[in-house]
């Protein structure tokens, strides 16, 4: 089901996206997140789809996988948790922090070569503390910084600049957007900028999924299996203590998970099966409810699933209420191809 060759750009168009989640509280629908959902098969055929899976749009930080994979072909040589981090949306952590260092010594760089946009740690928890502490934004605690760091490795390596390594046309985002088109089969409809500057290529929902199926269910030895291989087993590495993500790989053994703003979520298991979500509004308590039903519609047992089935909805401080899946998303058999 993967062609050798790029198909099409997808249209850049207003999604038609669906209902696929409801607050329900007291018995009656408070409100609805729309959204959109596919489920591929180890074959790479779509199993189930909801709302409109072929619209370009922006995978935000759940393409970090694929641009991992580019930098190992473009002769980034990193494995393990200093991968994974390569791949990550990291909460601030100081392990996170002294990851970033570590790859940037061993590229010979400091954190002033960075170019991402300094900030606070995403984690709440860290986030205060560094507020008690008085710390300011800074370019290591942005959730970004590890693949910066292996951008710039990456570049320096195939003796590319460095002040420019994010622009768009610099020839380590070419060889990214090369990349993407490669693992999602389709052309990249619009290139923008991402929250922490480095360049954003748009694709499918679609295409997002096929890209996680190969990475995931690539064989061993190849950078697609390194990248997958890193990140399930450095999971709190590629996010952080608490995560839903990393939760979500401990959960269900191996399945490579990564969320991006904006409601956007991708896995995929070693076969190749694999599902994509994008919540229209970018609620992560619609994100994670949803992905967790796209995966049982995949074939994960739905008991594996239940720490992630939604979020309460309190009233008084009691729970009244949930955020629950539309019916379409209950899981159906579903028979894997060998």
């Amino acid at each position: 089901m993967y062609s050798s060759s790029p198909a099409d750009a997808p249209v850049v168009r207003e999604p038609l996206h669906t209902p696929v989640a409801h607050l329900v509280r007291g018995g009656v629908v408070e409100g609805i997140h729309y959204g959109s959902v596919v489920v591929l098969g180890a074959d790479g055929r779509v199993e189930f789809q909801l709302g409109d899976i072929e619209a370009a749009f922006y995978p935000r930080s759940a393409l970090k996988p694929v641009q991992a994979v580019a930098m190992l072909r473009a002769g980034l040589p990193l494995d393990g948790e200093l991968l994974s981090l390569a791949a990550a949306s990291h909460s601030g952590e100081e392990r996170h922090l002294a990851g970033t260092r570590r790859i940037l010594e061993l590229a010979g760089l400091t954190e002033d070569d960075l170019r991402n946009v300094p900030d606070m740690p995403y984690d709440p928890a860290v986030r205060d503390t560094w507020v008690r502490e008085g710390r300011t934004p800074d370019r290591l605690a942005q959730n970004c910084s590890g693949k910066h760091a292996a951008m710039l490795w990456t570049a320096k390596l195939n003796g590319w600049s460095l002040t420019d390594y994010l622009d768009p046309a610099h020839p380590l985002q070419q060889a990214i957007q090369e990349i993407v088109e490669d693992l999602t089969g389709q052309h990249v409809a619009r290139v923008t900028v991402d929250g922490c500057g480095a360049p954003l290529f748009s694709i499918s929902l679609h295409g997002l999924a096929r890209a996680v199926a190969r990475i995931a269910s690539a064989a061993p030895g190849t950078p697609e299996a390194k990248v997958a291989d890193a990140v399930r087993s450095h999971a709190e590495m590629a996010s952080g203590s608490g995560r839903d993500v990393a939760a979500l790989m401990r959960a269900v053994p191996g399945l490579l998970a990564k969320d991006g703003f904006e409601g956007v979520q991708v896995a995929a298991l070693p076969d190749g099966r694999a599902i994509a979500v994008k919540i229209a509004d970018g609620a992560n308590r619609a994100r994670v409810p949803v992905a967790a039903a796209a995966l049982a519609r995949a074939g994960v047992a739905p008991e594996s699933l239940t720490e992630f089935v939604g979020e309460p909805l309190l009233g008084g401080g009691e729970p009244v209420g949930s955020v629950r899946v539309v019916r379409a998303l209950d899981p159906v058999p579903f028979t894997a191809c060998a």
